[in-house]
C-alpha cells in the first residue's frame, strides 16, 4: 500500500498498482495554496535571476515517510526556489521559463551511496567477462576467446598486461573459476589479470603470476589464500581477499595513466542514470589528487565523493592540507573505508556459522575470512573516533558485523564517547545482520548501506551456500524501514550495474535469476526502496540540508523519468527510463541526445 500526500487538507490512501491517471491529476491538483519558497522578499527578486517552472507531471518530493506529490517545482539559480502549487507558482515566478513534463516524473536525483568511480573507470581499459545479463561470457571457453579477441583487436603486444573484470564462476557452465592454466593456452606471452565479480578475488595467468612473484613458496598472507594446483603447493592462479592486492595495486598503477581519458565517460555513465552524486569507495592518495586536480580544472559535472583507504589514514590525518567533509570544486573525502570480509557468493564473507557447501582452500568448519584481525579493527576504530572521521566499513558475514560492532565498543569507551553519538557510521552491504545486530545498528545511530542486487544476481546461490533462513533475510531493507532504521541501498558498481531503476526493482521484488522470491518478507516499498538512494543517501554524507528531497533552498539536483516508480506494476520498475539528469539546475544528460545515450551507456 502506498500513501501519497499532496500539499493540502486532504491525505488520501491508495493503492500504487491501481491508481489511474484521472485520479493522479485530481490529486496533484490539489497541492497547497500556500507558497514554499527560498525565502525571496520581492517580486523583483523572484524575477532578478532566470528561473525554469516544471509542471504537468508527478512531482514527489521524497520529504517525509509518504510519498508526498505536488504540482509544481521552481528552479532559479541552481537552487530550488519554490515547491508547490502550479497557480501561486505561475503568479510569483511570471517571467520562469516553462517545462511541461508531459506526465512525466521529476524526482530528486539519485545519490550513490557505495560505488567504486574509480574502478568504473578503469574498467573502460579492461575486457569485460560479465555473465548475461551485463555480458556475454557464459563459460571458460567464452572468457578464452574473448581475450584472444581482445589482445588482436586492440593489437596488444606480447609481454603487455592483459585484464579483465567481471567473471563470475557461478554462472560459468564449467561451474569452477578459470586456472592459469586455461589462461596460459590462449595468453602464454601476456601477463594476465581478470578480476571476479565480487572485487574480492582474481585469477592470473603463469605470467602474470610470475611477475608478481607469486611462487610454490609463497605464504597464503594473513587474511588471504593463495590457492594451489591440488596435491601440490604450486599456485593454480586464484588469489583471495589480501592475496589479491598486489594485482589490484599493479593493474591500477598500469591504467592510471589512461585515468584522465575515461574521465568524463565515466562521469557521463553515472549521469545517464539520474545520479548527480557518486562515489568512489576505495581512493589512495595519489587517486585523491587526480580527482581533485579534475575538480580544480572545472572538470566535474557531477559531485564527487571519495572513502580514503584505512591504510592511508595515519597520513591523511596529519597532512594538515587534507580536507575531509568539504566539498572542493564539487569533489570532497567523506571518510574511511575498511575492509573487514569478503564476497559471500565468493564464500570469503565472515559467518558466526559455516557454508553448506564445499569453500575453496578450506576443509572443515569454513566461516569464511575476516580480512583484519579484531585487535587491527579494533585500532582503526580508536583513530577513526578520535579524530571525527567517518567510517565506512566493508561487511557481508555477520561475523564481520559482530567484529564491527565489538571495535564500535571499544572505540567509544577509549575515546569516552557516547555509544550513540552522531557518526552516521556505515556498515557496507550488512548483508546478513542478524536481528540483534540491527537493533545495534539503530541503538548506536550506524546507517547500514544495503545491496539488494545480490537477491537478483547471486540469490539462487546464496540459498545453496547459506540455506533459505540466512538467504531470505539478506538486505533486510523492509525491517530495517519498520523499525525506523535509516538505511541506504547501493549497486556497489563494478559489481553490479550501477542502475538505480534496477536496485529499485530488487529492493521491491527481490527476484532471483530462476524466478525465485528470496526472502518475500523483506520485499520493499517502491518509496521505501527511493528513500534509500535520496533522502536517505543525502544524510549518508551529512547533506541533508541540501540534497535529497525537494525542498525549497536545497540545491536543484533532479531527475525526470518516464514513468513514476510508485504507479507501475512492481516488475516493470526496471524497464523505466532516465529522461533528464539537473545537476545544479543545468541538463547533464537528456535521452533525446542518442550519441550521448550511447556514450554514456
Amino acid at each position: 500500500m502506498t500513501i501519497i500526500t499532496t500539499r493540502s487538507s486532504i491525505k488520501p490512501t491508495l493503492q500504487a498498482t491501481t491508481l489511474s491517471a484521472a485520479v493522479l491529476a485530481a490529486l496533484s491538483m490539489t497541492g497547497c495554496q500556500t507558497l514554499t519558497d527560498a525565502g525571496e522578499s520581492s517580486t523583483t527578486a523572484v524575477n532578478s535571476t532566470p528561473a525554469t517552472l516544471y509542471y504537468n507531471g508527478d512531482i514527489i518530493t521524497m520529504e517525509g515517510n509518504a510519498p508526498e506529490q505536488v504540482e509544481a517545482l521552481v528552479e532559479q539559480g541552481g537552487k530550488i526556489a519554490y515547491v508547490g502549487s502550479l497557480q501561486a507558482a505561475s503568479d510569483k515566478y511570471k517571467h520562469a521559463a516553462k517545462i511541461n513534463l508531459n506526465k512525466q516524473t521529476l524526482l530528486p536525483s539519485f545519490i550513490d551511496p557505495h560505488s567504486h568511480f574509480g574502478m568504473v573507470s578503469n574498467t573502460m581499459g579492461q575486457v569485460n567477462l560479465n555473465p548475461p545479463p551485463i555480458g556475454d561470457t557464459s563459460s571458460i571457453s567464452d572468457m578464452m576467446q574473448t581475450l584472444k579477441d581482445y589482445k588482436a583487436e586492440n593489437d596488444i603486444a606480447d609481454g603487455e598486461w592483459i585484464f579483465g573484470y567481471g567473471y563470475d564462476e557461478t554462472q560459468l557452465k564449467e561451474g569452477r573459476h578459470p586456472t592459469k592454466s586455461d589462461i596460459d593456452k590462449v595468453m602464454p606471452n601476456n601477463p594476465v589479470y581478470l578480476q571476479h565479480t565480487s572485487g574480492h578475488m582474481g585469477v592470473a595467468n603463469s605470467a602474470g603470476l610470475k611477475a608478481m612473484k607469486v611462487t610454490a613458496k609463497t605464504k597464503n598472507p594473513d587474511g588471504g589464500i593463495i590457492d594451489r594446483v591440488k596435491g601440490s603447493k604450486e599456485p593454480n592462479g586464484l588469489v583471495q581477499e589480501t592475496a589479491m592486492y598486489p594485482f589490484v595495486r599493479n593493474m591500477l598503477t598500469v591504467l592510471t595513466p589512461k585515468q584522465a581519458e575515461f574521465f568524463d565517460q565515466t562521469q557521463d555513465y553515472y549521469a545517464a542514470y539520474g545520479i548527480t552524486t557518486a562515489q568512489d569507495g576505495s581512493t589512495t592518495r595519489d587517486a585523491i589528487k587526480f580527482f581533485q586536480s579534475q575538480a580544480d580544472a572545472g572538470k566535474l559535472k557531477i559531485d564527487l565523493v571519495s572513502l580514503a583507504g584505512v591504510s592511508d589514514l595515519e597520513e591523511n590525518l596529519a597532512d594538515k592540507d587534507f580536507k575531509w567533509k568539504t566539498y572542493q570544486n564539487g569533489f570532497k573525502v567523506q571518510g574511511t573505508k575498511i575492509v573487514a570480509d569478503g564476497s559471500p557468493q565468493g564464500k570469503t564473507a565472515y559467518f558466526s556459522q559455516p557454508y553448506l557447501t564445499k569453500v575453496p582452500g578450506c576443509e572443515k568448519d569454513c566461516k569464511g575470512l575476516p580480512s583484519i584481525t579484531q585487535d587491527e579493527l579494533n585500532k582503526m576504530f580508536v583513530l577513526g573516533y578520535a579524530n571525527d572521521n567517518q567510517l565506512f566499513i566493508h561487511n557481508n558475514g555477520d561475523g564481520a558485523t559482530d567484529m564491527i560492532l565489538t571495535a564500535h565498543k571499544y572505540a567509544s569507551e577509549k575515546t569516552g564517547q557516547a555509544l550513540d553519538k552522531d557518526r552516521r557510521t556505515v556498515p557496507v552491504h550488512a548483508q546478513f545482520a542478524r536481528q540483534d545486530q540491527l537493533d545495534d545498528f539503530k541503538k548506536y545511530k550506524m546507517l547500514p548501506s544495503f545491496f539488494t542486487n545480490h537477491t537478483y544476481f547471486w540469490g539462487d546461490v546464496h540459498v545453496k551456500n547459506l540455506g533459505k533462513d540466512r538467504a531470505y533475510r539478506s538486505s533486510p531493507l523492509a525491517t530495517a524501514d519498520k523499525m525506523g532504521l535509516r538505511y541506504t541501498n547501493h549497486s556497489d558498481d563494478t559489481v553490479t550495474p550501477i542502475d538505480p531503476m534496477f536496485g529499485i526493482w530488487s529492493a521491491v521484488n527481490r527476484v532471483s535469476r530462476s524466478g525465485q522470491v528470496i526472502g518475500p518478507d523483506e520485499r520493499a516499498t517502491p518509496y521505501q526502496a527511493l528513500k534509500a538512494i535520496t533522502s536517505n543517501a543525502a544524510f549518508e554524507y551529512f547533506e541533508e540540508d541540501s540534497k535529497g528531497t525537494l525542498t525549497a533552498g536545497k540545491r536543484a539536483d533532479l531527475v525526470i523519468l518516464d514513468k513514476n516508480p510508485l504507479t507501475v506494476a512492481p516488475m516493470a520498475i526496471k524497464g523505466i527510463n532516465v529522461m533528464k539528469t539537473i545537476k545544479d539546475g543545468k541538463v547533464i544528460f537528456d535521452s533525446t541526445n542518442v550519441s550521448a545515450l550511447d556514450a554514456a551507456k
